[in-house]
């Protein structure tokens, strides 16, 4: 199976957690042991927001922020490729051509941002939609998509399954920006919605949650298409 995995920064670098890098290390070994090919993309996170934090206060375009962001979650994904040694490239790919080559000859594929004006979440549906595979795996730091913000509603409620339709709703079309933090972005969520992929978001605080996905267990929030 192929499979578009995206680790949200919130789950592996706010703060950087080396020995979670590691456990999705084992996992993604695992996965490729059992035959799936795989693409990895992994978000900037808290450090990536504190660099654009700085921009701004220098005045910097939101290009230049947006460049910032994505050489943070390029250095993310070069520690979690790293530590699959020989199962992944050292170097992170910047173009879908170099994705592609990879996987042809058998790499876990890791990397982060590719170009101003989109999310890594945008990245991956990219992703999905170029090597074609029709499920994305999200892993967060909450237990899936809820009606509202869990972190500023104790009465939120995760929902079990979505709709698209549902999803514009609970998310809206909030304009990119740089370091937003959505479930999905309007543009990943186009993208994924065109492809009719099956989007799974799951709790990637525990990193066995992915292994979990790839066996078929019900777990987190799916979203369908319509």
């Amino acid at each position: 199976m192929k499979l578009v995995i995206k680790i949200g920064g919130s789950v592996i670098a706010s703060p950087l957690e080396p020995q979670r890098i590691l456990q999705y290390s084992n996992i993604l070994e695992t996965l490729k042991e059992d035959g799936h090919e795989i693409v990895v993309v992994v978000g900037g996170g808290r450090v990536a927001r504190e660099f654009i934090s700085i921009a701004d206060k220098m005045g910097l375009s939101d290009t230049d922020k947006d460049e910032i962001a994505i050489s943070v979650s390029r250095l993310n994904a070069q520690l979690l490729a790293r530590s699959l040694h020989e199962s992944s490239s050292k170097d992170i790919p910047s173009s879908t051509e170099e994705v592609k080559r990879l996987l042809d000859v058998g790499k876990v594929v890791v990397m982060g941002g590719l170009k101003p004006g989109i999310t890594t979440d945008a990245v991956a549906a990219i992703m999905l939609e170029s090597i074609g595979s029709k499920i994305l795996v999200k892993a967060t730091d909450q237990d899936g998509i809820y009606d509202k913000d869990p972190r500023r509603f104790p009465n939120a409620k995760r929902l079990e399954r979505l709709s698209y339709n549902d999803l514009h709703r609970i998310v809206g079309g909030e304009a990119h920006k740089p370091g937003m933090h959505e479930i999905l972005d309007a543009n990943s969520i186009r993208i994924l919605e065109e492809q009719r992929a099956r989007v799974i978001v799951v709790n990637g605080l525990k990193p066995e949650n992915i292994l979990l996905v790839a066996k078929g267990t019900k777990i987190g929030t799916i979203v369908e298409p319509n």
